[in-house]
């Protein structure tokens, strides 16, 4: 899609042009957009700029013929109103900047909440062998907190967290997963008490990989059958360290055990079916097989979120819970957190946060070569009458698309509550 250059007094409603101009020296929210009315076109004259650039393959009509150009004349009456609209447009513009602001504050916020969240898992995990009984209390501190501000939201904000670093996915796991069950007990209207036993129960529901060598949980080839036997041993590895600290809560071990099964039987380790299954542990048991799909051992064969969803509702739908599975979507939204889209403007951007009660309209972070990535908008899709076309894989992202937008390789969540209820 390569763009023409043409004069300004070319340009008519339906093109989609690119302004030659800083993005703060022009009232317009983006840089490139397509030209609606022609008091934009009035606007663009105005900036003392004699040509732009215009995309014939995004335009809805070419540009007028070069024996057409626009008068650029306008009466006294015309231009008061014009100034006006420019006013409205730089003040909503200066608003937008201030949301903007105000929104990365919170994202900030966010994510130092995470990463003090995941150096807590991390200790936890260094010490669960060698001093249990910390370890547990610990964890239970972290896992009361996160339960207590779930229950004291109005609603729930779901971000998308930094990348990993490389050796530490049991960390971001066992959070991850923590996470997004707690949410998802929310919605199905646990206790507080429940809450928190999903918490613990997920935390620490791979801590038996701790005793599975290095060599298979990072091996990229496929395993071998001994291999996946070992593997498969990780849930029972991990009662037996947690039986060794007495203050581990008893109904958190099953999860612990179970989280592998699956109700039609073809889980392990020992194939239950069904209510064999304990409510909790189906909870989990959601999330952890999305988690491991957006994050498998061969992560040539992760999938993206939304590719993640899809494959879980076509192909678990007799393995899982269905209705936690329509929650954790619920949730998610139909792109979650991570995903790269395209919007129906043509623009490219990446999802970086879902409302749990505005799922059509996730906020946006928008691909624009014209403004510096750290100022890179992070638009409201409903708020400017968007909406997501497709979703995108990042491997065909261009490469300056790629490295402006940085999708994430390790897919993390983590929670604004916003206001507490009153």
């Amino acid at each position: 899609m390569s763009g023409i250059r043409i004069a300004v007094e070319r340009l008519q409603i339906g093109n989609y042009v690119t302004l030659p101009v800083n993005w703060k020296d022009h009232p317009f929210m983006f840089s490139s957009f397509k030209i609606k009315s022609a008091e934009q076109i009035s606007l663009i004259q105005r900036l003392g700029i004699k040509h732009v650039i215009i995309v014939p393959d995004k335009s809805d009509a070419p540009p007028l013929a070069v024996d057409e150009k626009r008068s650029q004349a306008v009466s006294s009456e015309d231009d008061e109103a014009i100034s006006s609209i420019e006013q409205e447009l730089a003040a909503d513009k200066e608003q937008r900047i201030e949301r903007l602001k105000k929104y990365r504050r919170s994202l900030i916020k966010c994510e130092d909440n995470f990463k003090r969240s995941l150096s807590q898992v991390r200790g936890v995990m260094g010490k669960i062998q060698s001093q249990p009984l910390t370890a547990i209390k610990e964890s239970q501190e972290l896992i009361n907190e996160i339960a207590a501000q779930l229950l004291s939201a109005d609603q729930v904000v779901l971000h998308l967290m930094s990348d990993s670093k490389e050796g530490e996915d049991i960390y971001y796991h066992s959070l991850n997963v923590s996470i997004l069950a707690m949410m998802l007990g929310r919605e199905a209207k646990l206790s507080e008490e429940q809450l928190q036993t999903i918490g613990m129960g997920a935390l620490f529901h791979d801590v038996g990989k701790l005793k599975i060598p290095s060599q298979i949980l990072r091996k990229k080839e496929p395993l071998t059958g001994p291999e996946i036997n070992l593997l498969k041993e990780h849930p029972n590895y991990g009662l037996d360290f947690l039986n060794l600290a007495a203050t581990f809560p008893d109904s958190a071990k099953g999860i612990v055990l179970r989280h592998h099964e699956m109700l039609d039987g073809s889980g392990y380790p020992d194939k239950l079916k069904g209510n064999q299954i304990d409510e909790l542990t189906q909870v989990i048991s959601v999330v952890n097989e999305y988690d491991m799909l957006c994050h498998p051992f061969d992560m040539k064969k992760s999938k993206v979120p939304f590719s993640a969803l899809s494959y879980l509702y076509k192909n678990f739908g007799k393995k899982l819970n269905k209705q936690h599975l329509g929650n954790l979507i619920k949730l998610l939204g139909v792109y979650p957190p991570g995903s790269v889209v395209k919007l129906s403007d043509g623009r490219v951007g990446l999802v970086m946060s879902v409302n749990s009660e505005r799922l059509l309209f996730p906020s946006v972070l928008i691909y624009d070569k014209d403004i510096p990535r750290g100022e890179a908008p992070v638009i409201d899709l409903e708020e400017l009458g968007l909406s997501i076309e497709c979703v995108v894989h990042p491997k065909k992202l261009p490469p300056a698309v790629f490295e402006y937008l940085s999708p994430r390789t390790r897919i993390s969540y983590y929670f604004d509550p916003g206001d507490s209820k009153k």
